[in-house]
């Protein structure tokens, strides 16, 4: 182990440059002098506060799920919306996709990623670690990116807005619980797997970054180590291996992949509108024009770019990543990892409408009335969020860092 005074090691995970993690003021954080990546940050608070709000934000979270998001009255005909009773009702219609798709994102994995947080600050708080402290960081570390609340939030109010004019809508306090949710899960969701790993770090409950040397880090738990003998790291027992992430093969798989999804997703209609007066189809496209005749031009702009900018963008912003892999000078390089962070940061906001579809399929079953059916595009939209984001995570920014760390030094080698 290192002495106490002598600060741990952090690599940036974008470039992989070696810092040591010195301790920050309130609200600061710390820069990559690389890349400009953010490698950590403190806020305010600490960690017995964050405690607290992270039972707070459970307890929200059962508010949320457990009360109907809005009531609405048509002709008599009355319908309670809560978020499991649209997922329900998808699976019922045989939507078993879309269903499993959109619970996942909206309900399991968000619980899943509060009840893990608390469970670990809670460890770390009490100073006493479960047996198995790295599985369950691990599991946190790969399924954070797949909670969406945030999105969640953003169409349930598209979609009472699209809604409004078909029936009398009174907001329930499930609404509530979500907006609050979607503020509390962005806070709590800083304190990621590598975070609550510092945090036990810190307390000296685990070994520390940077004991064993510098060769390699773990990009589960974010040790800085020796290369480990057995491949594993020393200190969450994930694999270590000296190709990190995915080929360049792999992740233009997904990538074409994803762009096959993505014709079917616009081209086929995403839901089936059924009213006294007829049936219509609706596409993504459609969705937006419609918004922007409804007067509702921020939404409009926002499902615009949020469903048809945002894939588009990931899926051009990857391929060009990765035909612009020679290195061109640090400042190209740094450029370049921006473009990714930025990939990464928009990865999940593409699956606004598939939440939306779901959430109207429920808010307008109105028998003999009304009665929306989610389309095929659907399920191919969702495709296409999950393959792009495959991609994005399997794509290793640090390979580019690494070709030009081997030039600047086959030209070192060359002057002397």
């Amino acid at each position: 182990m290192l002495p106490e005074d002598v600060p741990a090691l952090i690599a940036c995970p974008h470039c992989d440059t070696v810092h040591q993690r010195l301790p920050l003021a309130a609200r600061g954080q710390a820069l990559c002098r690389c890349c400009g990546t953010v490698l950590y940050r403190r806020g305010y608070l600490d960690l017995p506060a964050w405690q607290a709000l992270a039972w707070a934000t459970l307890i929200v979270f059962a508010i949320a799920q457990g009360f109907p998001i809005a009531h609405l009255t048509v002709q008599g005909l009355d319908v309670s919306l809560t978020f499991w009773g649209a997922l329900h009702l998808a699976w019922d219609r045989g939507y078993y996709g879309v269903s499993v798709l959109t619970g996942m994102a909206g309900f399991w994995m968000p619980l899943l990623q509060i009840t893990l947080t608390l469970w670990i600050m809670q460890a770390v708080t009490r100073r006493r670690l479960p047996p198995d402290f790295g599985r369950i960081l691990r599991w946190l570390d790969h399924l954070a990116p797949w909670s969406m609340a945030s999105v969640l939030v953003l169409a349930i109010l598209v979609a009472i807005v699209k809604v409004a004019g078909m029936a009398q809508l009174q907001v329930q306090p499930g609404l509530l619980g979500f907006l609050a949710l979607s503020f509390l899960l962005s806070g709590l969701g800083r304190w990621n797997a590598k975070a609550l790993w510092r945090a036990a770090e810190d307390a000296g409950m685990v070994a520390r970054s940077g004991a064993s040397g510098r060769a390699i880090s773990c990009e589960t738990c974010g040790c800085v180590q020796a290369v480990p003998a057995d491949g594993h790291c020393l200190r969450c027992d994930a694999k270590v291996l000296p190709m990190r992430r995915g080929s360049p093969a792999e992740v233009w798989s997904l990538i074409l992949a994803a762009a096959i999804f993505y014709i079917p997703a616009n081209a086929l209609p995403v839901m089936r509108v059924q009213t006294l007066i007829g049936s219509s189809n609706h596409t993504i496209l459609g969705g937006v024009i419609e918004l922007w005749r409804l007067g509702s031009w921020d939404l409009a702009i926002i499902v615009f770019v949020a469903s048809v900018l945002v894939p588009v963008s990931k899926l051009l912003a990857l391929s060009f990543l990765l035909l612009r892999s020679q290195p061109l000078g640090p400042e190209i390089q740094r450029q370049r990892t921006k473009l990714y962070a930025v990939v990464e940061f928009i990865g999940q906001w593409s699956m606004l409408d598939v939440f939306v579809v779901v959430l109207m399929a429920a808010m307008a079953n109105f028998p003999g009335l009304s009665q929306i059916s989610i389309g095929p595009a659907a399920l191919n939209f969702g495709a296409v969020v999950v393959l792009t984001m495959c991609a994005a995570m399997r794509y290793d920014p640090r390979l580019g860092w690494d070709l030009l760390r081997i030039t600047a030094a086959s030209r070192g080698h060359h002057e002397h």
